[in-house]
């Protein structure tokens, strides 16, 4: 591009092909900066989304509402540490109520992109059964919401390309499509992102008609010890009807939830002293 110019200086005559080729070049390069700046934004609403404080604890409480309007509800307590911020995360998820569900457990080795499927296990105390999640079972209902595995416990950003679409006074509007479009249901989804806390407040996925079929909400957000946390959600699902209210409260961070916690032994042993504190 400098020789372009410098010829610029001294040519009495710019031919078609070279102006095509300096245009051709400058558009390249204000793409390369605007993937920059979308990766910078998804980045940072990862990390404000997944890995608030060094390890986290929350009550949560689940109304699942179906399309003829018939409602169920789901209590657990969520624990989650960081290895490594915007890294591996270790969660569990503990299910109290109701008596169906009660004593169930999620557990979560979560390895964000680092070519490794994150491993994910339910736990079953009515069979004694620890049941491995499968890659191609993330994105099914999570206990029978409108949540799927992988909203819990957080999609990797490294398996979408992000696009900035557009921003406005208070939110930056990217569209991502999946890098393997077949390991899931969706053919894109555009998402807004508050400018002050980088959260993620709206989702919508569409199919490869382009009609969209899901929306994931952040309807209350809190700053609770100085982290911007949102305290209750939404999934709508639009092609079959119905929607999930998710509720947060009791939340703590940097508690020092030690290593060991987060093993297999807590499934059938749950951590009583933190689980109640």
């Amino acid at each position: 591009m400098l020789d372009v110019f410098k010829g610029l200086k001294v040519a009495t005559k710019l031919t078609s092909a070279l102006f095509m080729t300096a245009m051709l070049g400058m558009s390249s390069q204000v793409i390369a900066n605007e993937a920059e700046t979308a990766q910078s934004i998804i980045k940072k609403a990862e990390l404000a989304a997944y890995y608030a404080g060094n390890d986290g604890k929350s009550q949560a409480r689940m109304l699942i509402v179906d399309s003829q309007d018939r409602k169920q509800m789901r209590q657990f307590t969520i624990l989650k540490k960081d290895v490594k911020d915007g890294g591996d995360q270790k969660m569990l998820v503990f299910f109290s109520r109701p008596t169906d569900v009660s004593g169930m457990v999620f557990r979560v080795e979560k390895h964000n992109g680092q070519g490794q499927e994150d491993d994910r296990w339910l736990y079953l105390p009515g069979l004694d059964l620890v049941k491995r999640i499968s890659a191609g079972d993330k994105r099914t209902s999570f206990v029978g919401s409108h949540f799927f595995y992988e909203d819990v416990s957080g999609r990797a950003t490294s398996e979408d390309t992000f696009e900035l679409l557009e921003q406005t006074d208070s939110a930056y509007i990217l569209s991502a499509k999946p890098k393997d479009p077949s390991s899931v249901e969706f053919s894109r989804y555009r998402v807004s992102i508050d400018k002050k806390t980088f959260l993620p407040m709206e989702i919508r996925f569409f199919d490869a008609k382009d009609n969209e079929t899901r929306r994931v909400e952040s309807l209350e957000v809190e700053t609770i010890q100085g982290f911007p946390t949102v305290t209750k959600s939404k999934v709508t699902d639009l092609v079959g009807g119905g929607y999930t209210l998710m509720e947060f409260r009791g939340i703590e961070y940097n508690l020092g939830l030690p290593d060991d916690l987060f093993t297999e032994r807590s499934l059938r042993t749950p951590p009583l002293e933190w689980l109640r504190k």
